[in-house]
């Protein structure tokens, strides 16, 4: 027997303010609970008594989680429809959120961290194939939406962790409980969404329309392998960087500004590159510049960290502009909503999974070499192979067109 389709209840329209409203919501709310235990792991590690270990469990969490959870994302939004993924999942959300902190044991506390991590998985996924399902011409204007609050919603989970927690003892435990409560908000928000939308999974084609594999389309290779790059790049430079500043000479202080300039620059990326996608003749070549530029700031800190550190800091930076040129290359390089969904959930959970590989072949390597110079040469080496690949993914092509039988 065959499952019956889900049905289909008749949409209504969303309002240009309320779309844009929505996405700013779960845009928020989609780094916090990942980026928020970093400043606060020396409080959380020490309360479980836990060592070294447990530190890198942690940071590894959130892209082990986003690509293995993300693989989930379509089979799920297939069932519930992309709006009602997206709610279910921020119920999770919010419960494992509200109740990792008072987790008697490190165990428990790692598995509501996998649960609050549920939601961020699939909207990594859901959110630019909702965007391009609901969006018509305001796609661009709600892709630069999405790009410049999904990185504000992850430096204010890192900067207000701290100020959060205050000076009590168990204060990290109130800190990090906060982002439960405005978890919450999503699931009111898009709860509103979804009576709107029903379900609202992309309807598949007539049945010789239907494309094939992705693994015939170049274009979706090169931008799984893009952003793959890119987020090795971003996860060790988060956890790497401000070691290797400061055995270069530069202040544990300085070198914590240094990383968040580079993170600042994101927000600039998020602000631009949608609107250069569709725009700028030549894309390719700024695509690949961002590779180019990412090997010169390595270079930099390799051969004169201490010259101009936020020099090299904000050529960083700018070739970080990768991640949100990937993030808004899904919608810009499909024609079919739901191409867009198959498209994300294969370049971002394959590209967090490799991702996570980073920091540990880092590690190993600083661990053999004992000098952070081999670090840095191996992330120059991956810039050079993201310029490739950034440039095959900026060529003008559909990745429909290609996968059509």
């Amino acid at each position: 027997m065959t499952t019956p389709a889900p049905r289909r209840g008749r949409p209504r329209p969303l309002s240009t303010l309320f779309a844009a409203f929505a996405v700013v919501v779960i845009a928020l709310n989609l780094r916090p609970g990942a980026t928020s235990v970093g400043p606060l792991m020396e409080n959380v590690v020490g309360a479980y008594g836990q060592g070294a270990f447990a530190s890198g469990l942690l940071t590894a969490l959130p892209p082990l989680a986003f690509g293995a959870m993300g693989l989930l994302a379509v089979p799920i939004s297939r069932r519930l429809g992309l709006t009602g993924a997206i709610v279910a999942s921020y119920v999770v959300v919010a419960l494992g959120l509200l109740l990792r902190p008072s987790a008697g044991a490190f165990t428990l506390f790692v598995v509501l961290s996998v649960l609050g991590l549920l939601g961020p998985a699939l909207g990594n996924v859901l959110v630019p194939a909702w965007i391009k399902q609901h969006g018509g011409g305001r796609t661009v204007a709600l892709m630069t939406v999405y790009s410049v609050v999904l990185a504000l919603g992850g430096s204010a989970g890192s900067a207000l962790a701290v100020p959060l927690a205050g000076s009590g003892v168990d204060g990290w435990k109130d800190s990090l409980q906060t982002w439960g409560v405005i978890a919450a908000v999503p699931v009111v928000v898009w709860a509103v969404v979804l009576t709107r939308t029903g379900h609202d999974f992309p309807p598949s084609p007539p049945r010789g329309e239907i494309g094939g594999s992705l693994r015939r389309s170049p274009t979706a290779i090169a931008l799984t392998v893009m952003f793959a790059l890119q987020s090795l790049n971003a996860y060790t430079q988060f956890g790497m960087l401000p070691q290797i500043l400061t055995e270069a000479g530069i202040s544990p202080a300085r070198a914590g500004v240094l990383v968040a300039v580079i993170a600042g620059w994101g927000l600039v990326g998020g602000l631009v590159m949608p609107t250069v996608i569709e725009r700028a003749p030549g894309l390719p070549w700024i695509v690949a510049s961002f590779g180019v530029l990412t090997v010169i700031g390595y270079l930099g800190l390799l051969l004169a960290p201490t010259v101009s550190p936020l020099l090299w800091a904000c050529v960083l930076g700018i070739g970080g502009f990768a991640f949100p040129t990937a993030i808004a290359l899904l919608p810009a390089r499909t024609r079919s909503p739901l191409i867009t969904a198959r498209l994300s959930g294969t370049v971002q959970p394959i590209g967090y999974l490799l991702a996570a590989l980073g920091p540990i072949l880092a590690g190993a390597l600083l661990g053999v070499t004992g000098s952070s110079a081999s670090v840095l040469w191996f992330l120059a080496g991956t810039g050079a192979l993201l310029s490739v690949a950034g440039f095959r993914a900026g060529l003008p092509r559909l990745v429909d067109r290609e996968i059509a039988p």
